[in-house]
């Protein structure tokens, strides 16, 4: 097998240990858990983008990839059992190397707000970087998180995305093999 199709050293293990490191960055929007440390993915993602990927997309999900990650096709086609789709606003996740326009994507609807994108975003790091403020469910009193890559107007966006909700776009950062979460059920302030 061509090193360029290698995923997860175990595929069953790695793939419900990065589920659950998912499952605990949403339910601890802002925490930072390490994904993927061992993968071999495509040169444009980072270990934890191509974890998520794995963890999470199968051949009854729909996923959306930039063209900045075309190295990546073929690759989520192999391991995932999923052609990727050329439209991103049908798709249930959707890898990007920065924030795509979130109004562009499906947010559900009211009868299915659980129907919305899921946004698999590269960023330059997490945990440095600009301050954001975090308040929200899970979060017993407002908390701070940090990232480097975010747009500068995205406190805006995002206050436009959590003005929907139940609906709305949720977010996974992933930086190296680092991750973190942040569910369309938050208020962000601060960059």
């Amino acid at each position: 097998m061509p090193v360029a199709l290698v995923g997860f050293a175990d595929p069953v293990l790695d793939a419900q240990a990065c589920f659950r490191a998912v499952l605990d960055a949403m339910a601890r929007p802002g925490s930072i858990h390490q994904v993927g440390g061992t993968l071999v993915a495509p040169a444009s993602l980072c270990p934890a983008a191509a974890a998520v990927v794995l963890a999470l997309v199968d051949g009854e999900t729909s996923i959306f990839i930039d063209p900045a990650f075309a190295d990546a096709a073929d690759w989520v086609r192999f391991h995932c059992g999923v052609a990727p789709t050329p439209d991103a606003s049908v798709a249930a996740f959707v890898l990007a190397p920065d924030l795509p326009d979130l109004r562009s994507l499906s947010c559900g609807s009211d009868e299915g707000p659980e129907d919305s994108a899921t946004v698999i975003v590269q960023v330059a790091a997490l945990g440095e970087g600009a301050v954001y403020t975090m308040m929200g469910p899970g979060l017993q009193y407002p908390r701070t998180f940090r990232a480097t890559g975010l747009p500068v107007d995205f406190v805006a966006r995002w206050a436009e995305n959590h003005k929907l909700f139940p609906r709305g776009i949720d977010l996974i950062l992933c930086a190296g093999d680092r991750l973190a979460a942040l569910p369309r059920s938050l208020s962000i302030t601060g960059g």
